[in-house]
């Protein structure tokens, strides 16, 4: 996967030789037990060497290859198996160090790579169990834990490498997951949001525009007065002219585009807003309707990028699985707005209904080609308008599902439009 850093193992392995050193000085200086230090020191010296190198030959910013991540693991896999093997095997305490490996793979590397690296694990941890010098004891004694227990420790070893392996993968691959579906989001409401800029820019252009062209259209007056020029040149002079009162109509239209915030293209009732997002999709063979009704005046809210692009997802999705009829409606008061999607499909399927919302989750098809992020990236941007978000499947003997959005008439009529990177 690429993204297990050169830096991250590095620091690790000087952790390990602080561990290992202190371990081994506490047992022979701290304890008294015997043990062959010298061995010991040249298993250390070796993890110290292979870190060394590898802090001098890459640089520290490099994200390692899968095989080369496998490759660094396996190594320090085989050099504590060394280590045991001059400390007790299986039956030193510290064994249970075996497992760190295999979960740095399985929160970084392909879910094949962390299986050959638990594979390998199992086989020195077996080895070791097996042959191995004795635990290091009080002088003139030999501890041998008994079979029984060495095999205990194994599989001891070998269910925590499995069931942490599994978990640590899983949550590594849903942050994974969490993190594209967020950067989709935001790409989503910036998409929206340079949408929406477009009328302000376009005003802008507008306006710097027409100076120059009112100098352009002073000129041309002034050769259109001159006979001489006239006589010969009359057609391209009258041509300009037409084109510049061409100009100038565009440019009106720019600018009616660009309008203030207190314009209504800056501002819509909640009807009208439905109105905008509901035209494009009612000639796809499904009978789309709108009802607006509430006590008091209509709410009018700015063009939240968030609020046209979650609504347009939501109402896109239930007309494609309606068979004929989706019906929205909308409701308010003083303090509260709803809008209720309602659609006449198979509904939403049990198996993914307290799912829905989640990242890749979908209730397409794999043959569709979607890949599970359009309800996410709505319900996401809803939420962010301040919206909450209830789905379910209409009660028999009607069928389809029905989702509901509730606001705050406050956080619906507010000013300010919905930032990109806000509550991220």
């Amino acid at each position: 996967m690429g993204r297990l850093r050169l830096d991250t193992l590095v620091r690790l392995r000087w952790l390990a030789v602080a561990g290992q050193t202190a371990s081994i000085l506490l047992v022979r200086y701290g304890f008294g037990f015997t043990l062959p230090l010298l061995p010991c020191f040249a298993v250390i010296l070796a993890l110290v060497a292979a870190n060394l190198a590898s802090r001098y030959v890459f640089p520290a910013t490099m994200r390692l290859s899968g095989r080369m991540a496998l490759a660094y693991l396996g190594f320090d896999i085989a050099q504590l198996a060394a280590l045991l093997y001059l400390t007790g095997g299986l039956g030193n305490p510290f064994a249970f160090l075996f497992l760190v490996p295999v979960m740095v793979s399985a929160s970084s590397l392909h879910p094949a790579q962390t299986l050959l690296l638990g594979c390998l694990t199992l086989v020195a941890a077996a080895v070791i169990g097996i042959w191995h010098l004795p635990l290091p004891w009080s002088p003139g004694e030999v501890y041998r834990p008994a079979t029984l227990f060495v095999l205990g420790a194994w599989f001891s070893l070998a269910a925590s490498m499995v069931f942490m392996g599994l978990h640590v993968s899983r949550i590594a691959r849903e942050s994974q997951q969490l993190s594209d579906a967020l950067t989709a989001t935001e790409l989503a409401l910036v998409h929206e949001q340079h949408l929406s800029q477009l009328d302000g820019l376009a005003a802008a252009a507008a306006h710097e525009l027409g100076t120059p062209l009112a100098t352009i259209a002073l000129i041309a007056k002034d050769l259109e007065g001159d006979p001489a020029l006239k006589a010969d040149h009359g057609e391209d002079i009258a041509l300009l002219r037409e084109q510049i009162l061409r100009c100038r109509d565009i440019m009106s239209k720019l600018t009616s585009l660009g309008a203030s915030d207190n314009e209504p293209f800056h501002r819509l009732t909640l009807s009208h807003l439905l109105e905008n997002i509901v035209e494009p999709h009612r000639h796809f063979g499904v009978q789309v309707t709108v009802e607006c009704r509430g006590s008091g005046p209509e709410p009018v809210g700015r063009r939240d990028p968030a609020i046209l692009y979650g609504l347009g997802n939501l109402i896109e999705n239930a007309i494609d699985f309606a068979h004929d009829t989706v019906r929205i409606d909308a409701r308010w008061s003083e303090r509260q707005i709803s809008v209720l999607i309602i659609d006449d499909g198979p509904g939403i399927r049990a198996d993914i209904m307290t799912r829905l919302g989640e990242p890749y989750v979908s209730g397409r098809s794999q043959d569709s080609g979607g890949l599970g992020l359009g309800f996410f990236i709505a319900k996401r941007l809803l939420e962010r308008s301040g919206g909450r978000i209830a789905l379910a499947n209409r009660p028999p003997p009607d069928h389809g599902a029905q989702l509901k959005i509730d606001w705050m008439r406050a956080d619906f009529e507010k000013d300010e439009i919905t930032s990109t990177y806000a509550n991220a």
